[in-house]
């Protein structure tokens, strides 16, 4: 991953340079091999202002750029997409929920009204790319089970770790919640696995080495 420094003035790093918020290593291989042999990346979450509407940089200075959907300092990442479109004069790559498969994830039996938050959030993948236009390729990402990063999903074979509200604190779409929610969350969650219920549904997945659930990863090239 890369970062670009506070000062846009500051020449970008190349691909290797730590970014200021990453994803799962594994993960982020993806992402990098996504991004290519790109000698300057624009890492878009390292940028001093998520919410500028303007990037401080011209028209294609950059040979690639990325972006994390899923991060929490993202609020519409559409304005933020354009920018890197304009300012890129090769692929984008966005790691990003797909709001159509996030209901799928066996969270929303205890606590549907999260997954229902990040439904609404992020906008439809279609979107996205056609926000950055050329042609794109979307790839489902395969979450490995020792993920890790605090998003939801990285616990879908470590149910008992999403019991730690620091834990929940991690994944933004539980700010979005009351009380009663988590409350219910903790007590119904506890109640089955401590009856074996959670295991007799979802125990198969203890035993998968990777999930795919709704991250994928999209480049779009340009026109």
């Amino acid at each position: 991953m890369t970062t670009v420094p506070a000062d846009p003035h500051t020449p970008c790093a190349r691909p290797g340079a730590p970014s200021r918020s990453s994803p799962d290593e594994r993960i982020a291989r993806l992402v990098a091999e996504a991004l290519g042999p790109a000698r300057t990346v624009l890492d878009a979450g390292s940028l001093p202002d998520p919410d500028a509407a303007r990037l401080p940089f011209g028209d294609g200075d950059f040979d690639a750029a990325m972006m994390l959907c899923n991060a929490p300092y993202v609020p519409d990442p559409v304005p933020r997409l354009r920018e890197l479109r304009r300012v890129t004069r090769g692929p984008v790559v966005l790691l990003a929920p797909d709001p159509s498969r996030v209901r799928g994830f066996w969270l929303n039996r205890y606590a549907p009204e999260v997954l229902a938050v990040e439904s609404r959030r992020h906008p439809p993948i279609a979107r996205l790319a056609a926000t950055l236009g050329g042609v794109s390729t979307v790839r489902r990402v395969p979450i490995p089970a020792d993920c890790a990063d605090t998003f939801d999903e990285a616990y879908y074979a470590r149910p008992e770790l999403l019991l730690d509200p620091a834990a929940r604190r991690a994944g933004s779409a539980w700010s979005f919640v009351d009380d009663r929610v988590r409350e219910r969350f903790d007590t119904s969650l506890r109640g089955e696995l401590r009856s074996g219920e959670w295991d007799e549904r979802f125990g198969h997945l203890r035993g998968r080495p990777t999930y795919e659930g709704s991250l994928v990863i999209i480049r779009a090239t340009a026109r």
